[in-house]
């Protein structure tokens, strides 16, 4: 079984991309906090995980428009370790949680709870398609404000 479920905070602006075919990708950091925060901090260690996501299609396009540093998510996916070879002809590996379903956990104005799935509606759906991303320039709309979010 391979399944990860995070709550955390955006570390910056999630990043949307469009692939050749026109798919939507955005990606994103969760940063999760630990759950011995004190006692971590008390050590010098690390108090916060910070978390490589993506998220495609029409999840990607809300997560763009809707979402910003700071907001408050939670996230389940799949983790997902992929490889390259990198200019200088090594290897790397990249370890990612390929998002499924996203819920918002704060609001800008209220605090109201709201999510999204790919299978539309609120709460969670459908599985993500199973790529990586590809470069390509952004391209999103204005941001929408919390009335006119279509969940």
């Amino acid at each position: 079984m391979n399944k990860v479920v995070l709550i955390g905070r955006l570390t910056k602006d999630p990043e949307v991309r469009y692939t050749q075919s026109g798919k939507a990708v955005a990606s994103f950091t969760v940063a999760v906090d630990r759950r011995n925060r004190r006692a971590a901090e008390a050590n010098g260690q690390p108090t916060a995980d910070f978390i490589p996501c993506v998220a495609w299609d029409k999840l990607a396009e809300v997560i763009g428009n809707n979402l910003s540093k700071g907001r408050r998510v939670g996230v389940e996916g799949r983790m997902q370790v992929r490889s390259y070879d990198a200019q200088d002809g090594s290897k790397r590996y990249v370890t990612e949680v390929i998002v499924n379903e996203l819920e918002f956990l704060d609001s800008r104005s209220d605090n109201q709870q709201g999510g999204f799935s790919p299978a539309g509606g609120q709460g969670f759906g459908a599985p993500a398609p199973q790529q990586a991303p590809a470069p390509a320039n952004a391209n999103f709309g204005p941001a929408l404000s919390d009335e006119e979010i279509p969940f």
